[in-house]
């Protein structure tokens, strides 16, 4: 009924803007209307809270300077820039990139796009758990390897890569090291004076900013060529009007990211542990996906072996709960995951996976809400399971 609460647990599609960001963002869309790029009073003010935003920015990044962070309009973006703009910037020779089986699908298509390009990929797969082995990509490594782009923590299973290992091999071999971090802002210590990383992605819509804005982080020295041409903002590598309202969003969603990222990762982990433990309790046959050793604070993908993950998901929905099969980018398409699929999960087990990603506003009565309705709602779909079978066959 209309007393039902509604509870959220998509936070990897995308997350609830807080009011501290609304508020920050505000004046932007109304009185402080002006052009970043004007030299008038008007101008001035939106360029002092861009450039305010970029030095939150390089802070919760540990960047060396902020002018290695450049604003685009969100992860996609970001991606696409990294790996076109370096292969563009030096197209001597045919290039290779060493990317894995599951990026997110902007780091995919891309490299399927420059594969038809002549440029050479290696998509490494990874280990049962969904971990890339810093071996794996040492061995990949050929002498005209440009790039290797490796995500900093999955969307789909929240397991994380050994990016410092990662970045260690390509700093021995001067080789680009791209790293897709839009799920790990804000929830990982994130450090590029330390990390060996040359390129990172990240989007605010993630991080409790807004949708539309996002930045590439490009190590100093790092030659990379502009994707969008045009009026030379963002040090002529990112042309068009800068998304004011967008980028204050991400500075101010940083800038909180920083303050409270120690204490929500751990608030957000035990959360996380509870609801996968006792849904394992009160639910048979339930698989966890991915590593438990190394993955964000607040992802699980869970298996319901028997159950169809779609229908689950339809069912919690009319329950006022919102959890996702996989990846909110590809919804729609029948496709099972391409990121399960990597991992060897057979397809039965992806079809009955669902993911719960919590974040900031979620608390133990949510959990205590999905107990309630969980365990009858797969038993219902397990007991409808066989049923469509037969009808099919």
């Amino acid at each position: 009924g209309s007393t039902m609460k509604n509870i959220y647990m998509d936070h990897n599609a995308t997350t609830p803007t807080r009011p501290e960001v609304l508020a920050a963002i505000q004046p932007y869309l109304g009185e402080k209307f002006g052009n970043p790029n004007s030299i008038h009073r008007y101008g001035r003010v939106a360029r002092a809270a861009i450039e305010n935003a970029r030095d939150h920015a390089a802070t919760l990044i540990g960047a060396a300077d902020s002018d290695e962070i450049f604003f685009t309009s969100g992860g996609t973006e970001s991606d696409n820039w990294a790996l076109r703009g370096v292969i563009s910037a030096d197209r001597e020779t045919t290039n290779h990139i060493i990317t894995t089986k599951i990026e997110h699908e902007a780091v995919l298509s891309t490299c399927r796009m420059l594969e038809a390009e002549g440029v050479e990929v290696s998509y490494l797969k990874p280990n049962g758990k969904g971990r890339i082995s810093a071996e794996d990509v040492a061995s990949a490594i050929r002498p005209n390897t440009k790039i290797v782009s490796v995500m900093w923590g999955n969307n789909e299973v929240g397991t994380m890569q050994p990016i410092q290992e990662i970045g260690a091999i390509c700093q021995e071999r001067e080789i680009l090291f791209h790293t897709d971090a839009v799920q790990a802002l804000g929830k990982e210590s994130i450090n590029m004076r330390k990390a060996g990383v040359s390129l990172l992605s990240a989007s605010g819509h993630k991080i409790n900013g807004c949708k539309g804005a996002g930045f590439l982080y490009v190590r100093r020295g790092t030659k990379i060529a502009p994707l969008l041409s045009g009026g030379g903002q963002e040090k002529k590598l990112r042309s068009g009007t800068e998304n004011v309202a967008g980028i204050v969003a991400m500075g101010e969603a940083c800038r909180i990211a920083k303050e409270e990222s120690p204490q929500s990762t751990e608030n957000i982990s035990a959360l996380r542990d509870r609801l996968e433990n006792e849904i394992c309790e009160r639910i048979p046959d339930v698989l966890v996906n991915g590593d438990p050793e190394h993955r964000l604070p607040g992802t699980s993908n869970l298996g319901f072996i028997g159950a169809e993950g779609e229908t689950l998901l339809i069912r919690l929905d009319l329950e006022g709960i919102a959890v996702s099969t996989g990846a909110a980018c590809s919804s729609g398409s029948p496709e099972p995951s391409h990121v399960l699929l990597a991992m060897g999960l057979s397809k039965e087990a992806v079809q009955g996976s669902l993911r719960f990603s919590l974040g900031y506003g979620n608390s133990d009565d949510d959990i205590d809400r999905l107990l309630e309705v969980l365990p009858e709602a797969v038993s219902k779909v397990r007991e409808m399971a066989p049923r469509l079978q037969a009808m099919r066959t």
